[in-house]
């Protein structure tokens, strides 16, 4: 496992730091950048996070100036000074929108830099909470809105809970560099609020889209299920992903309510979202349990994987370390790259490959590596 994060990392080695600033962002199969210019929010603080955990993990201590390098640019760049929020992206095509999603990023990056003992993460992590707590976060709701525009004067009517899934996690790994208790506070809020009382209006599973007054919302891009961050349907990787935060917060609370909706969420995910035929999970689920898109995303096996381990460890059910392994033996198969290293994005239902695009922006392996550190830690606590 420790070798094969080094073989994603090597992925990127010669690659990806661009010396004028942050990180190249569109990587060819090979390696090649096919697009030099194009810069996106979550692919810069997800480098962030990649190479803040590296150096603290003792990958390499010049992974200490590449994570400093990359918040660098992120305040270069992304940073609208007069608003003070971060862009969602820059270069070919600047969009001065405030995401949720995008700041819950910028959240995450600063609470690994803290953890990685980098002074930078500081302020990055307290200007995304500023924004997040004074723009996007709806008391009545207890969760977070989703857009606001270029002046932050317009909040968008649309809900997801894509956004607050990752504000949860940033939430989490806020507590873990801070210690301070609100942070854990409001993610468990979070987990309660999704994993919970929404949870119960989709019938078990979380839906992705919801109205202003946070009802289910079924026809939002009802014809687009293979949408990056708004897909419709129901969730697999999703699914699991909450698992896996919930067990977190069940071995920070001891909360048996966690660790039952984690069960809960990560086997409706399998029973759902597994194919049968071709193997692997599928990346969307319509409400009458038909493949809404069977296609093969990289993020959500990986997911699954750390889900599963978490599991397993925690109630050593056979169950889990058996899915663990197929989900491990499914990627390995089809979705790890044995000649370049990191991972193939996405594959189609029986295994092809869509393009020679390996990494575009939004990727970067944040998924692959967190899953990979994060089974490793369970393997030693």
């Amino acid at each position: 496992m420790i070798d094969h994060c080094r073989a994603i990392l090597d992925f990127y080695e010669p690659v990806a730091l661009d010396p004028r600033g942050g990180f190249f962002q569109n990587f060819l199969d090979d390696g090649e950048v096919f697009d030099k210019t194009s810069r996106h929010l979550v692919s810069s603080t997800r480098f962030i996070f990649n190479y803040a955990e590296a150096f603290r993990r003792g990958y390499g201590p010049h992974y200490s100036e590449w994570a400093t390098h990359g918040i660098n640019y992120l305040y270069k760049h992304h940073f609208a000074s007069q608003t003070s929020h971060f862009i969602w992206t820059v270069g070919g095509r600047s969009d001065k929108t405030a995401m949720a999603y995008g700041h819950a990023f910028v959240a995450l990056a600063g609470a690994t830099a803290i953890r990685a003992g980098l002074e930078p993460g500081k302020s990055c992590l307290e200007a995304a909470v500023n924004i997040l707590e004074r723009y996007f976060y709806e008391p009545k709701y207890e969760a977070y809105a989703d857009e606001r525009n270029a002046d932050l004067d317009q909040l968008s009517a649309y809900r997801g809970q894509n956004a607050n899934m990752h504000i949860c996690e940033s939430l989490i790994a806020s507590f873990h560099a801070t210690q301070q208790r609100h942070f854990l506070d409001r993610a468990c809020t979070l987990a309660h609020q999704f994993a919970g009382n929404l949870a119960t209006l989709g019938g078990g599973m979380i839906w992705e889209h919801y109205t202003e007054g946070w009802e289910i919302d079924w026809e939002f891009n009802r014809d687009n299920p293979d949408d990056l961050f708004k897909p419709w349907g129901f969730q697999p990787g999703h699914q699991v992903e909450w698992a896996k935060l919930l067990t977190e917060l069940y071995l920070i609370t001891r909360d048996k309510w966690y660790l039952q909706r984690a069960k809960c969420l990560f086997e409706s995910a399998i029973n759902t979202g597994w194919d049968d035929e071709y193997g692997g999970l599928v990346y969307s689920i319509a409400p009458d349990g038909a493949f809404a898109s069977a296609d093969k995303y990289f993020w959500v096996q990986a997911e699954a994987i750390a889900a599963a381990y978490r599991l397993f460890k925690i109630t050593c059910e056979a169950k889990y370390l058996d899915d663990y392994q197929r989900l491990w033996s499914y990627s390995w198969d089809h979705l790890i790259d044995h000649k370049h290293g990191g991972w193939f994005r996405l594959k189609t239902r029986t295994g092809q490959k869509i393009d020679n695009k390996k990494s575009p922006m939004g990727k970067v392996d944040y998924h692959t590596l967190g899953a990979c550190w994060d089974v490793l830690d369970q393997m030693v606590s």
